[in-house]
């Protein structure tokens, strides 16, 4: 099997998984079990608290829930902010990282040469690469949070645990960096070589000024040493020279024409 072809299926595999890192990350903003805890007040009542980063919510044994948006935006906490901005970064992200990637691969053929493809699909892969990092701070920071409080002795509100929400974060999140890894690397390799190693280096010319042209000096030579010309000959030198001559030519034909007078 030809390396452009491991290479190609190798991206098909990376797509598929970051693809399905994003879809998963995706799935977690709408979801409300980023953090549960379970009350117990009455033997046949059990009433159930969640909320993720947009509102909280209850809900009992009935079947009865309610969820109510956080009231105030600038009452909210940084942290909250943070999580909320990291969340969306991640989304955007990998919804471009996805776009390049699909344009840059092999097996499309949409893009130019194949120097050009693997520059777009590296620049995918950085992206991939990006969405998954906010996306792993995100879930790390707020799992961090949620335990810390839980473990607190000190902490007297109300203690939550991680909900389901947070892993499968977590899961999307390690999924796009892996993938964009391994997709950025091999891209990398193809697209980003170095120029000197497809352009040889010229070796060094010198021009003399009486002749006008250029000699190349060999391989092997390192240094070059000028001296400056003997005579330089500029046009007005040359217009002289050119005079002389013709004065020179017309006196020996006058010469020439008084000697064959005189022997007549």
């Amino acid at each position: 099997m030809k390396y452009r072809t491991v290479v190609m299926y190798m991206e098909i595999g990376c797509f598929v998984s970051c693809l399905s890192g994003w879809t998963l990350v995706c799935s977690t903003l709408p979801t409300e079990y980023w953090t549960f805890s379970e009350v117990g007040s009455i033997v046949l009542t059990t009433s159930n608290y969640y909320s993720n980063l947009w509102k909280d919510c209850i809900s009992d044994t009935t079947g009865v829930s309610d969820c109510k948006d956080y009231p105030s935006m600038l009452a909210l906490p940084a942290f909250l902010h943070a999580c909320r901005a990291l969340a969306v970064c991640a989304v955007i992200t990998g919804f471009f990282g996805g776009v390049l990637t699909l344009v840059g691969m092999k097996c499309t053929k949409i893009g130019g040469s194949e120097v050009a493809n693997a520059r777009v699909t590296f620049a995918g892969g950085v992206t991939y690469l990006a969405s998954g990092f906010c996306g792993m701070i995100t879930y790390s920071w707020w799992g961090n949070r949620v335990v810390s409080e839980f473990l607190d002795p000190n902490f007297r509100a109300q203690k939550f645990e991680l909900g389901a929400a947070v892993f499968i974060g977590w899961g999307g999140s390690i999924l796009l960096i892996v993938g964009g890894s391994v997709l950025s690397y091999f891209s990398g390799k193809e697209g980003l070589r170095s120029t000197s190693q497809k352009r040889p280096r010229r070796p060094v010319s010198y021009a003399t000024a009486r002749t006008r042209r250029t000699y190349m000096l060999p391989a092997n030579s390192s240094r070059v040493t000028l001296v400056p010309p003997l005579f330089y000959e500029g046009r007005d030198s040359r217009k002289s020279r050119a005079t002389r001559g013709t004065r020179t030519t017309r006196t020996t034909k006058t010469t020439r024409t008084f000697s064959r007078d005189d022997f007549v």
